[in-house]
């Protein structure tokens, strides 16, 4: 049996294996785990964990492919294959066309003579059994999907075979197929205005490591050469085991090991952790440098309070994108300020807030006061906020089409936290009231 190092060793040298092969070559489980010596079940976790990592991709009637991994957040279309796995469909016809990417949808209810000029090259054709009109959207250059269950005719899917234009068949109706993409394509926005680690850490140059056997000397002269003050401390296999600064060794000799005063096992985040939970591991944690592993421990980047922060900015002033439950819930409030100029807001209640009584949902009132907390210490002090703890108390029920006053007042500040008590009333009636500690996400 494999001790885990040699797992670990094999599982990587699979991985590395199948990023070396050609763009578009076809990859069997079975011959890799032939080819590299390993069995089957280790070839598969490797395959599927490049598939993870978007360096290969597994599609109906085509098998598993080497592709190019593409940049993240770089576009939110989807492509032909996202629209199968979306609509729950599979291909007629033309498979070889999946990748391809699509910039609009048509939903086909009405005469041909009509549809034509809706119809452009890379655009995809909704639309039930007809087949005259799947033969006309191939031949424009656009995907077909067909509704309510249906096939096509063994022309049209030559016709997709030969164009590379796949022809997708899905058992929904044309409605539901088209709120589904819809829906898709507000997650792949929502998506895109969340950063992740990776999206910045991509970016950087090769890291400066030390490892446990380094001197302080050692540390001083890369400390004076990349201008950098803190530094992971790796083992043989690049693995993170600790940290060290220079501030650790302003008493220690040059010549004695770093080995002594570096921070063991320390806190790390991962390529998919967002920027924003990074932020508050940081600040929870109380550290000002990040390292960047992979599942195995290994090394990968490493980030600063100030990168983090100066890049939740940066995303902060881009416009919104997509509709969060965040977003949806506080769309109908405006802000106001009264006579001493405190923020408050107003809006009304809306039948999705609703409970199955016809009251307002609980969780809905704390996501109003949460968000107005926000709102509010923001606009105190500039800075953006992380919810610590909350206190809430629900006094009358309130119902649908009611407005509502939300008003924040401060109770005590502090250059790490910030203290609120907000009410929510309703015709001078108190509704809910809550007590929150927030966190600042800003602070040194």
């Amino acid at each position: 049996m494999e001790g885990q190092g040699d797992n670990i060793t094999k599982h990587e040298q699979l991985l590395q294996h199948i990023e070396s092969l050609k763009v578009g070559s076809k990859i069997s489980v079975r011959k890799l785990a032939r080819e590299m010596g390993v069995s089957e079940g280790t070839a598969y976790r490797a395959v599927k964990e490049a598939e993870n990592l978007g360096i290969v991709i597994t599609k109906e009637r085509i098998g598993t492919v080497r592709v190019e991994k593409k940049p993240r957040n770089i576009s939110e279309q989807l492509t032909f294959g996202d629209v199968v796995d979306i609509v729950e469909g599979h291909v007629l016809g033309g498979a070889n066309g999946l990748n391809k990417h699509l910039h609009k949808y048509v939903i086909g209810a009405m005469k041909v003579d009509a549809m034509i000029r809706y119809i452009d090259a890379d655009s995809l054709l909704i639309v039930g059994n007809r087949e005259d009109v799947h033969s006309l959207a191939l031949e424009q250059g656009a995907g077909v999907l067909v509704t309510g269950g249906f096939g096509t005719s063994r022309e049209v899917k030559m016709l997709a075979d030969e164009l590379d234009l796949p022809v997708i068949s899905s058992r929904h109706d044309t409605f539901t197929v088209a709120s589904m993409i819809n829906r898709a394509i507000f997650d792949r926005l929502i998506k895109k205005k969340i950063m992740l680690v990776e999206d910045i850490v991509d970016s950087k140059p090769r890291l400066n490591t030390l490892k446990i056997s380094s001197t302080v000397a050692e540390l001083r002269q890369l400390s004076l050469d990349s201008g950098e003050q803190r530094f992971p401390v790796t083992d043989e296999w690049n693995r993170v085991i600790g940290i060290v600064g220079r501030r650790d060794v302003e008493e220690l000799a040059e010549g004695q090991s770093i080995e002594k005063v570096m921070v063991r096992s320390p806190v790390t985040a991962a390529l998919q952790t967002s920027l924003a939970s990074a932020a508050q591991i940081m600040m929870w944690e109380g550290i000002d440098f990040l390292p960047i592993v992979d599942r195995n421990r290994k090394l990968v980047g490493s980030l600063t309070r100030r990168e983090v922060l100066q890049s939740l900015r940066d995303v902060s002033n881009q416009p919104q994108l997509g509709e969060t439950f965040d977003h949806l819930i506080w769309n109908g409030f405006a802000d106001e300020r009264d006579e001493e100029g405190r923020l408050f807001f107003h809006g009304f209640i809306t039948p999705q807030m609703a409970t199955d009584l016809g009251t307002i949902s609980e969780g809905v009132l704390s996501t109003l006061m949460t968000l107005s907390a926000f709102k509010a210490a923001k606009d105190i002090t500039g800075n953006d906020y992380v919810l610590d703890n909350m206190s809430t108390y629900f006094i009358r029920p309130v119902q649908i089409e009611h407005a509502i006053i939300v008003m924040p007042k401060l109770l005590e500040i502090s250059r790490r936290t910030c203290k609120l008590e907000i009410e929510i009333s309703h015709m001078d009636i108190l509704v809910a009231k809550a007590v929150l500690m927030l966190q600042s996400i800003d602070h040194g």
